[in-house]
């Protein structure tokens, strides 16, 4: 029997989470309770079998929060994870919370994350106080994921600067912070410096398929140059949460290694009640010529998280 979806792109609201939110001054995003069994019961309402949990937007650090303060949310998030996981490791994965622009506390809270707690990647904000993934400070930390063949989930924070008013940073800011990262991670070679990491890119990744050869005859020097960047922007995988429909999956499919997509739904986060829902509708609903569907539902997850790998005779 074929076991449900891997949804790689579900998010976690732990209780002392909410907490720090609820105190944020400023902060206007969600707020509502969060509950595995809650969890499962939208999983199921679309065939969702696991779900590898993250935390959105804002992450741990609030501006004006200092390093030690936001080590103590990371941590304690990271535990409240891990164990959810412990207690159902069917259902659930997570990606550990790090802390940048700290890179000496996100090398410990990983080192932490990935071999005591037992975390399936890390989670990374696309920019942490204006620093986009790729900075040159961050080498330590990309060396120590390298070294670890981690798993990097990159999810959009609000951009550096003043936003539109009226207009949500998650309607068009997040797709542009998502693709100033990978954008990035190219131009400092990334990709090529740190070939064991593998980068997942939020929301089919932003712009970065709608604009991969404006993209990559910006960054190259040369013709045969851009076909090289090309080659390297084929090496990130993209999920689909919020990609479902006519007008940017053609773009994701026709782009993308088909080998490096992966389910996503973005839940609980939504502007309107069954947002994510009416998207993954759309993506069964779309045509997928060339593509595996079962794969982009759940192989290509499988290999990024082997312990979740379908075994015979396995309970559905």
């Amino acid at each position: 029997m074929t076991l449900g979806r891997i949804d790689t792109h579900t998010h976690v609201l732990p209780p002392p989470y909410r907490q720090w939110l609820a105190s944020r001054p400023g902060y206007a995003g969600p707020h509502f309770e969060w509950s595995p069994a809650g969890a499962k019961e939208a999983f199921e309402a679309k065939d969702v079998r696991t779900g590898i949990l993250s935390v959105s937007s804002p992450g741990v650090r609030w501006p004006g929060d200092n390093d030690a303060e936001a080590r103590r949310l990371a941590r304690a998030v990271n535990e409240y994870c891990a164990e959810v996981v412990r207690e159902d490791p069917d259902h659930f994965g997570f990606f550990a919370t790090l802390v940048l622009p700290d890179v000496t506390g996100s090398i410990v809270e990983a080192t932490y994350a990935l071999e005591e707690l037992g975390a399936d990647g890390v989670v990374l904000l696309a920019n942490s106080q204006g620093d986009y993934l790729g900075a040159a400070e961050h080498d330590p930390l990309l060396e120590y994921l390298n070294e670890r063949d981690c798993v990097v989930f990159v999810h959009p924070t609000n951009l550096p600067g003043p936003g539109v008013p009226g207009i949500s940073p998650g309607i068009v800011d997040f797709l542009a912070d998502t693709s100033r990262a990978a954008v990035n991670l190219l131009k400092r070679d990334c990709l090529i410096r740190y070939p064991a990491i593998r980068w997942l890119l939020s929301h089919g990744g932003g712009y970065l398929p709608y604009a991969a050869n404006r993209i990559a005859s910006t960054v190259a020097t040369t013709d045969a140059g851009e076909d090289a960047v090309l080659t390297q922007m084929r090496r990130f995988y993209f999920d689909t949460a919020l990609t479902g429909g006519p007008f940017a999956l053609p773009s994701l499919l026709a782009f993308a290694d088909p080998a490096h997509l992966t389910f996503g739904t973005d839940w609980p986060y939504e502007y309107r009640p069954g947002q994510s829902a009416r998207f993954t509708d759309r993506l069964d609903a779309y045509p997928l010529p060339g593509h595996d569907r079962q794969a982009l539902n759940r192989g290509n997850a499988e290999i990024l998280f082997p312990r979740l790998r379908s075994q015979e005779g396995r309970t559905p």
